[in-house]
Formats: structure tokens, C-alpha cells, sequence
């Protein structure tokens, strides 16, 4: 029999998204590892097979260790031979962190390492923590927009807002049309697109007339307003926003 060669696959999700390096987290998310290996037979059943560490705002790097709490281990099972690492971690300093991730499957095969045992590339990708729940400016993309326009902001925190909306209105200050969280769809910590795209209608499903409309977005958690992240990647957007209040313009 041929000896296996072929690289296990790693996933990696922080709250179900996959990440970009840089990118801003929950301070306490679920991180799941999945590590998967197309031999049915030598199955991913050892917590030896995942090795993961943490690098600190202060660059110091600590290995995790499974304690079936915080750190648990699900051991592949079947024929799919995909085995889990589900991890729940508190930060609690505000500041950069990398996750790094070791992982091979039982013929020790490196994963990411494209077909070179000897060469094995581990997982790594650095990420934002900022314990402050804030958000920063909303802005609608495209603007102008001719039939649909979605939301982009960022989240900083530990968890989303449970109260979130945006109230579209005209220049006079009538409100138009509100959307909600549910739709809106999904949010995150972190940077948001929304599912939803708005088509320039009204309560009612009524086209609204060409031209200059105001926004504004009112987000809470746990009865609390949140702040503005005055710092933010988008704080050149500030020259747009007037009070709270962004513009966007329709032209169909």
C-alpha cells in the first residue's frame, strides 16, 4: 500500500466567520478548528494531532491546553474523519493577538503544507481585541445608488448590540423608512456588510423620489447606547456625518 502523502484540511471560524488578518474580534469568541483528513481509515482521534497557541499584545506565546471547558475536543468519527476543536477564550487586555495552529493527520502529514510533509506551514493569522462596545459611522455602499445600497460599520466588544436600526428620512427630518435588526440580517463583532440591501422604498414598498436622503443608526446592548469608536478604520468618514446623521443619495 502506498503511504499516505496527502495534506489534512484546516478551517478555522471566529463566531462562525472566517477571519482576515487584522481584522477585529469578539474579546470572548468561539473558535472553531476543523481538521480534516481523506483517510477514512486513520482516523483524527488524538488531541496530540492539533497543537494551539496564543501571542499576547505583549508577544509572549503560551500553548493552550484542552481542558474539556474552555479548550474541547471532538475526535473524528465515520467516514468523514473530521475532528473539532471548539475553543471558548476570554481576552482581557485590549490590544493585537495571533492564533497559531500546528496540525497533522496520523501519517503526519502537515497541514498547508501542500504535499511536503518535511515543509509543513502552520495556521497563523493575527487579530483586534477592543473591549468597549462601540461602533463606528455606518455607511451605505454604493453611494449614490441607483436600485440597492447595503450598510457597512464596524463592532468592537465582547458581544453585537441587541438593539439595532437604521431610520432613513428626508432632509426635512420625516422618517421614511426604519430597518430593523431583523432586516438588517445578521451581525457580528467585528466588520459588517449587511445581507439586506435596501431598494430606496418606503414603509409602504413605495419607489422614493431621486435625491438626498438622511440615515442614522440607533444600537444599544443591555439598555445602554453605544459609543461612537472615534478611532476606527473609517475615522475619515467623519467629514460625511453631521449630529449622528449620514447622507446618502438615490438616482435612479
Amino acid at each position: 500500500m502506498d503511504k499516505d502523502r496527502i495534506n489534512p484540511l484546516l478551517d478555522v471560524t471566529f463566531d462562525g466567520v472566517h477571519i482576515l488578518d487584522g481584522d477585529i474580534v469578539s474579546a470572548e469568541p468561539e473558535i472553531l478548528i476543523r481538521l480534516k483528513d481523506e483517510n477514512k481509515y486513520l482516523l483524527l482521534d488524538d488531541t496530540s494531532l492539533i497543537n494551539i497557541f496564543i501571542i499576547n499584545p505583549a508577544k509572549v506565546q503560551s500553548q493552550l491546553r484542552y481542558d474539556g471547558v474552555t479548550m474541547q475536543f471532538t475526535p473524528a468519527s465515520g467516514s468523514g474523519n473530521t475532528a473539532e476543536v471548539r475553543l471558548k477564550k476570554m481576552f482581557e487586555t485590549d490590544g493585537e493577538y495571533t492564533l497559531l495552529v500546528q496540525a497533522k493527520d496520523r501519517s503526519r502529514n502537515v497541514s498547508g503544507s501542500y504535499g511536503l510533509p518535511q515543509e509543513g506551514i502552520d495556521y497563523r493569522i493575527s487579530f483586534e481585541v477592543i473591549r468597549e462596545a462601540m461602533i463606528t459611522n455606518v455607511l451605505n455602499y454604493p453611494n449614490p445608488f441607483t436600485s440597492s445600497t447595503r450598510f457597512v460599520f464596524t463592532l468592537t466588544g465582547i458581544q453585537p448590540p441587541d438593539f439595532f436600526k437604521i431610520q432613513i428620512m428626508t432632509v426635512s427630518g420625516k422618517i421614511v423608512r426604519e430597518l430593523t435588526q431583523a432586516d438588517l440580517g445578521p451581525i457580528h463583532v467585528g466588520k459588517n456588510i449587511t445581507e439586506y440591501a435596501w431598494n430606496g422604498t418606503d414603509e409602504y414598498g413605495d419607489p422614493l423620489a431621486n435625491g438626498l436622503y438622511l440615515y442614522r443608526v440607533v444600537a444599544s446592548l443591555d439598555g445602554e447606547m453605544l459609543n461612537k469608536w472615534k478611532n476606527g478604520p473609517d475615522k475619515t468618514t467623519d467629514k460625511y456625518f453631521k449630529s449622528g446623521f449620514g447622507k446618502m443619495y438615490l438616482a435612479r
